[in-house]
């Protein structure tokens, strides 16, 4: 994946920042002291977008611009590369998925009248965009209606690395759009588990308990649907090592997880379940017939094929 410069609409350039002037830099006589282009850096920042930067340039002349008068030189270098938005909106890569999934609280059957429909999946850019100056994003997103599509590649490196969202994407009954090519990948998704699990859930439950109760400590306020979240993660981790699948639905523990949720829980039958759970997680990890690693040569013979038909026009 390309990476791209990125510029925040608030952000505000540091001083030692080197910038390029947008248009002739003017003297104290009015005469021009450096042409549009000239590169300077930035010496004294304002405190926001409505005042001046001071600028010093190469023969140590000084001159106030504002900020839509410069622009940064790695942004300036890219040149069209830095447009690539535009270039991609032409594409239609929400036309290139190839996978749509729901997964969230209403997968999990944790979901009420007022859950939103999250959904997930994959698309496939065309060849001849992923080749080119441009490249592709990582991620599609559409935040009015919840929905998110990775590229593929960065699809399978994400389930290759135990990520949980991924792994539940793989494995929600909830299905919208399965193209053939996909469909083969939901027959070979077992490839992408192995003993990672173990480290990728209870590593991230530990450190999100951990800032949880520092946040205890100084604020007094718990975030009891996160805390459930958490609760349930470990469950499925557990589920994934004892009997080699995501289970996605969270069945028998429906009830005692809304009551986290709730707030009816008190906090410290949820850290004695926690630390249960990261045992019997332990035991499982044990005993496990899960292999160490997924199955990379498997997964990757999966994306080559999949680049080849994407230099077909139609969408595999």
């Amino acid at each position: 994946m390309s990476e791209r410069v990125h510029n925040s609409p608030n952000l505000i350039y540091s001083v030692g920042t080197q910038i390029v002037a947008r248009k002739p830099v003017l003297g104290s006589n009015g005469d021009i002291a450096h042409p549009s282009g000239a590169v300077g850096v930035v010496v004294k920042s304002p405190m926001d977008r409505q005042h001046s930067y001071r600028i010093r340039f190469s023969d140590g002349f000084e001159a106030a611009l504002h900020h839509d008068q410069l622009v940064l030189l790695a942004e300036y270098k890219e040149g069209d590369i830095n447009d690539a938005d535009q270039v991609l909106a032409k594409h239609g890569l929400f036309d290139r998925v190839i996978f749509r999934c729901v997964i969230g609280s209403r997968a999990y059957g944790l979901d009420d009248e007022d859950s939103d429909i999250d959904r997930r999946g994959i698309y496939l850019p065309p060849a001849d965009l992923h080749w080119s100056l441009y490249g592709v994003p990582d991620q599609l997103e559409n935040d009015a209606t919840q929905e998110a599509y990775w590229e593929l590649q960065k699809f399978v490196v994400l389930a290759l690395k135990a990520n949980p969202n991924v792994l539940e994407c793989l494995y929600t009954p909830l299905i919208e759009t399965v193209t053939p090519l996909a469909q083969e990948m939901l027959e070979m998704r077992d490839v992408f588990l192995s003993k990672l699990v173990f480290q990728t859930y209870s590593g991230y439950v530990a450190s999100q308990f951990k800032k949880m109760q520092t946040d205890i400590r100084n604020q007094g306020q718990v975030k009891w649907k996160h805390v459930m979240h958490l609760i349930r993660l470990l469950l499925s981790g557990i589920n994934v090592l004892k009997e080699g699948f995501v289970c996605v639905a969270v069945g028998e523990h429906r009830d005692r997880l809304l009551a986290i949720k709730s707030g009816e829980t008190k906090w410290d039958e949820v850290e004695a379940w926690r630390l249960a759970l990261h045992q019997d997680f332990e035991s499982a990890f044990e005993h496990t017939k899960l292999p160490e690693r997924p199955n990379y040569a498997r997964a990757n013979e999966f994306l080559v094929k999949a680049r080849r038909l994407a230099l077909e026009d139609a969408l595999p």
